[in-house]
């Protein structure tokens, strides 16, 4: 067990047995001045003088207001026992809220120093190879490619965490235009498959559909479905982009043959930060902000994603967005 993970459950201990302390002493509360009350009630009946005129009606008003003080003391402790237990649902919900939030900027940080360092450290080699080594052109050439494709990887990081930082402040502001969603689509395919000329890249696009957008916020959201696809799906297996029109709306689909998403994590995959649960995705390369990223966009320029299964195997993320007319 970790130091912080002793301190985590330090923390919680201390959270239970302050809780528990604090209802036990409204419990005592209530008990002890239930007990005055009974005390000050038999007290005052014993100081009555039972050939007293008014005697049963002083006793009748000495009960009523035994009672009175036991609704009293009834009613104050079940809003103090309410106000005590919204209180600590509150704060249990924040606390866990606060270390999920914690636990998930630490994974972030290790992904985004990893996602960096890897690329970094592929580039410098085939640099320094090039440097000391006589090498023909095909492995040059080869070497070339590949520091370029690292390089892509870090600019498109780059462009993630630039992004999403923006949007969460509220620092970007989308530059709306007419669209050629079909020819963007087009471009973004051939861009990868120049990185990755080894996969295969299928396409199935009808032409001249526009819309109306942000061209490079809806580029990188095409551009992270199609890495997302690549990344997690066999290197065997095919990608397949789709573009075409229903109901007057574009539909772009990103369909792969990896091993699926389940149907509990469907609408999780686009929170912040958030990774499959699986040890195959877990141990790929990744920081959780593409899709998180895809759906900020699809959402900024009013639109919809989703994924849903890809039979027998894999998924497929669509993008709704309205045509222009």
């Amino acid at each position: 067990m970790t130091n912080k993970s002793r301190k985590i459950r330090l923390i919680f201990i201390f959270y239970w047995f302050l809780l528990t302390y604090i209802i036990a002493a409204l419990v005592w509360w209530y008990i002890a001045l239930s007990s005055q009350n009974n005390q000050m009630a038999e007290y005052k009946i014993h100081l009555l003088k039972g050939t007293n005129k008014e005697y049963h009606l002083q006793y009748e008003t000495i009960l009523k207001e035994e009672i009175r003080k036991t609704k009293q003391y009834i009613g104050e402790g079940t809003i103090f026992f309410l106000l005590i237990v919204a209180g600590a649902v509150f704060l249990y919900n924040a606390i866990r809220k606060q270390l999920k939030i914690s636990l998930e900027q630490q994974n972030f940080m290790m992904a985004i120093t990893h996602e960096l360092k890897t690329p970094i450290a592929i580039a410098k080699l085939n640099l320094e190879t090039l440097q000391k080594r006589k090498l023909n052109e095909i492995q040059q050439e080869s070497l070339l490619n590949n520091t370029l494709q690292e390089a892509n990887r870090m600019n498109t990081l780059c462009n993630n965490l630039l992004l999403s930082s923006q949007i969460e402040s509220d620092g970007y502001r989308i530059t709306k235009e007419n669209i050629d969603l079909s020819n963007l689509l087009e471009n973004c395919i051939a861009d990868f498959k120049i990185r990755y000329q080894s996969k295969i890249i299928l396409s199935e696009i009808v032409q001249d559909i526009y819309v109306l957008g942000d061209t490079f916020m809806l580029q990188m959201a095409i551009s992270n479905l199609i890495e997302n696809a690549i990344k997690y799906a066999p290197k065997e297996t095919a990608i397949k982009a789709s573009l075409k029109l229903k109901d007057n709306d574009a539909i772009l689909s990103i369909i792969d043959e990896g091993q699926g998403i389940q149907d509990n994590e469907k609408k999780e995959v686009f929170k912040k930060f958030y990774r499959l649960g699986t040890d195959t995705t877990k141990k790929a390369r990744g920081t959780g902000l593409g899709l998180y990223l895809v759906a900020k966009i699809v959402s900024a320029h009013h639109g919809q994603v989703s994924v849903i299964n890809n039979n027998p195997n894999g998924s497929i993320f669509v993008i709704q967005l309205k045509q222009l007319s």
